[in-house]
């Protein structure tokens, strides 16, 4: 039954009827929030921004239906359903009841405020491998979202230019408060430029089929994890919940896979720490195979940033807020936009191609994934993008005899023009990157040096090596345990046998480690020589 179109009924008197002892309120722009014991009630409020309408019961029973049905598909266990709000026999509103519906509300279990990401990092309790698992749920989330015809169209370039000059036109009388003329002129020629000098990579992102029925507004606020899956030994992002997506329109939700990972970037370096940004980056693109993003996602933090300066400053427009929040969100629109025009800057740091390689079992990998985490910069490796070529999952196994098969010569030289155009895909975004292969040709280091010497930017080679009987323990040992890598015992002599010598790179570029130390020696020896 449809609630009757009284939008008066969604007042301040009502929300003081639903109010109980012992309940919270939080109020947002566009909602209500009732906080129980264990229960959660978000009441829709009756109003217009244009890009949202909500000035009808009717519309927000639509919304309320449309909320519980796609958060369902990050937190399945989090939304109950759309519950009518009644009127009891004494008249008071409540939750629920069988009278006739005066609106709507969305019930949701209420989980824990300690395990929420923000909290989490503000307490420093939010690690890298937090975010891993993040990054490996969402990447898993957009490979099986929706992806058609009209998700592609509507999420496609045009939809994001009307989004953008939508920004501009709702904070044209606003802006000026935050950002001087100069800064607001600079941000907005930025966007505008940036959608017109690289239309064809838009184009090419919806074509690859990277377009989808996303989240819309992915923020740490709505990011819920537990350790309770640590001391299981998982770490595959099964307890990752995230709730809040947008359910009102769908040129906010149906968008590049990259807009909501630059969302929650952006949020994380908003909230001082960009280092943990770049690692979910890498995190993602590795677990999505999905190095294509990067080139964009300095656009997509800009304009995450600027809709939620925008946000802030409707917040303080509406001139519901007491002094002290109004300075609040006075600080937090400044921040936000500030951040929109600091988007299109790269870091200090200039970027810079790390080429990782060695025999079978040197340890290449390890060094890689390790210097990888600990710079924060994405690893692109040839064993998962061979996988990714041949349509199979990282770490099944593929018993090819050696130099056949899928480890042909043709097949081999395919996989290192991916993963070079892969790592070139990092580089145009100003960022380094590492690859981690065997780069057991010369051919295969000069490529990778040429990509280095195209863009402009240092190069170096680090070898791995370790005594053979070393590498054989270590093939013995990965026989007990699934692993990405496809190196094994029976291979490990032809590959030592058909080994080129570094000998066409200048010393300089030219670094050799021994991965019988320890770990953490290589990784200092690593800190100072780069």
């Amino acid at each position: 039954m449809n609630a009757p179109s009284q939008p008066s009924e969604v007042d301040g008197q009502l929300v003081g009827e639903l109010l109980l002892p012992g309940m919270e309120l939080i109020e947002t722009h566009i909602s209500w929030v009732f906080l129980g014991g264990g229960d959660v009630w978000k009441v829709k409020k009756p109003v217009d921004f244009g890009f949202l309408d909500f000035s009808t019961a009717d519309k927000r029973h639509a919304a309320c239906l449309a909320e519980v049905e796609l958060n369902r598909r990050l937190a399945p266990h989090v939304y109950l359903g759309c519950i009518p709000i009644t009127r009891d026999n004494h008249g008071r509103a409540r939750f629920g009841g069988s009278g006739e519906p005066i609106d709507w509300a969305v019930q949701m279990v209420r989980l824990p405020e300690e395990d929420r990401a923000d909290l989490r990092l503000a307490s420093g309790r939010l690690s890298a491998s937090h975010l891993d698992r993040v990054a490996v749920r969402l990447a898993r989330f957009h490979e099986s979202a929706r992806c058609d015809e009209e998700t592609t169209q509507i999420g496609g370039l045009e939809t994001v230019k009307a989004n953008v000059e939508e920004n501009f036109a709702q904070t044209r009388a606003e802006l000026g408060r935050y950002l001087d003329p100069d800064q607001a002129a600079q941000v907005k020629a930025w966007q505008r430029q940036f959608l017109d000098r690289k239309a064809s990579l838009f184009a090419a992102r919806q074509a690859a089929g990277r377009v989808r029925d996303g989240h819309g507004d992915l923020r740490l606020e709505h990011v819920y994890l537990t350790d309770d899956d640590y001391a299981a030994g998982e770490d595959d992002g099964s307890e990752v919940v995230i709730v809040d997506c947008i359910e009102f329109n769908h040129r906010f939700r149906f968008a590049d896979v990259c807009a909501d990972v630059a969302f929650l970037a952006m949020d994380l370096s908003w909230h001082g720490r960009p280092d943990l940004a770049e690692r979910f980056l890498a995190a993602y693109a590795r677990a999505a195979n999905d190095f294509d993003l990067y080139p964009l996602v300095d656009f997509y933090e800009s304009y995450r940033a600027f809709v939620r300066g925008k946000i802030a400053s409707f917040g303080i427009a509406s001139g519901r807020l007491d002094f002290p929040g109004r300075q609040e969100a006075i600080g937090e629109a400044r921040r936000y936009f500030l951040l929109a025009l600091a988007s299109e800057r790269r870091a200090l740091a200039p970027p810079r191609l790390l080429a990782i390689g060695g025999m079978i079992a040197s340890g290449k990998s390890t060094i890689a994934e390790n210097l990888g985490a600990e710079l924060a910069v994405p690893v692109v490796d040839a064993d998962r993008t061979r996988k990714f070529l041949l349509g199979r999952a990282p770490a099944e196994a593929i018993d090819d005899p050696a130099w056949q098969g899928a480890y042909s010569p043709t097949r081999t030289a395919e996989v290192y023009s991916e993963v070079l155009r892969r790592a070139e895909a990092v580089l145009q975004s100003g960022r380094s990157v590492i690859v981690d292969a065997s780069f057991r040709a010369r051919e295969h280091r000069l490529a990778a040096r040429q990509l280095a010497d195209y863009h402009g930017v240092p190069f170096r080679f680090i070898e791995c090596r370790a005594k053979p009987e070393i590498c054989r323990q270590r093939l013995r040992d990965r026989e007990r345990r699934q692993s990405v890598s496809d190196g094994r015992l029976e291979i490990f002599d032809e590959f030592v046998a058909r080994w080129q010598p570094v000998d066409e790179l200048p010393a300089s570029e030219h670094l050799v480690l021994d991965t019988s130390q320890p770990l953490v020696a290589n990784l200092q020896f690593l800190r100072k020589k780069l």
